[in-house]
């Protein structure tokens, strides 16, 4: 089972992270710099620090030019976060390079790596909620409904996680075949947001 594995590093990933709970923490990944592992831990450390820096800018508070400053570096997370997705899907299909799809072979929806970032979230999702859920200043009603909340996660990490596995199994065996798209982000390009063009 390919997806076991990947959710112990992004739990280590968020584990590591919540050491200091600080955006700025540098990263230190543990594993060989190459390998599949390595990406799925730097994967989920984008997510997670990510994560923090959305509840941040969400402070009424916060200072206008503060906010600026981390709607900006937000940005920035999404494109290092996309770029990381297709890294993780030439992996693949340098993995695969050799299958032979059968006559008949279909492809998803979605790419192997875009369902594992649904996953590496989901993660977050269920770390966070069980905090709620485990919240001694709380209320119980609050702890109940989050707990309620936490079993729904758990389903859909089951869910999720067998669809993978049965993605790349069938992609292995030929049943199914690869097939992805550059996410050809505008926003971030200076040629094609015109926003960043016409300033030129």
């Amino acid at each position: 089972m390919h997806t076991a594995a990947w959710i112990r590093i992004f739990q280590q990933s968020i584990e590591a992270y919540h050491k200091t709970d600080n955006v700025d923490t540098p990263l230190q990944n543990p594993y060989t710099k190459g390998t599949l592992e390595f990406l799925m831990y730097e994967k989920n450390w984008i997510d997670t620090v990510q994560w923090h820096l959305e509840d941040i800018i969400r402070d009424p508070q916060i200072d206008p030019v503060k906010a600026l400053e981390i709607k900006r570096r937000i940005d920035s997370s999404n494109q290092h976060r996309t770029d990381m997705v297709e890294y993780i899907d030439s992996w693949f299909l340098q993995q695969y390079r050799e299958v032979q799809p059968e006559a008949g072979a279909r492809f998803n929806t979605e790419s192997p790596a875009w369902a594992i970032d649904r996953l590496s979230i989901l993660e977050l999702k269920i770390y966070h909620m069980n905090l709620e859920a485990t919240r001694t200043d709380a209320s119980e009603a609050h702890r109940e409904a989050c707990a309620v909340k936490l079993q729904v996660l758990h389903t859909q990490r089951d869910d999720l996680s067998t669809a993978i596995d049965q993605l790349l199994t069938d992609i292995e065996a030929g049943r199914k075949y690869m097939k992805i798209y550059k996410q050809m982000k505008m926003y971030n390009d200076e040629s094609l947001n015109p926003v960043l063009y016409q300033k030129k």
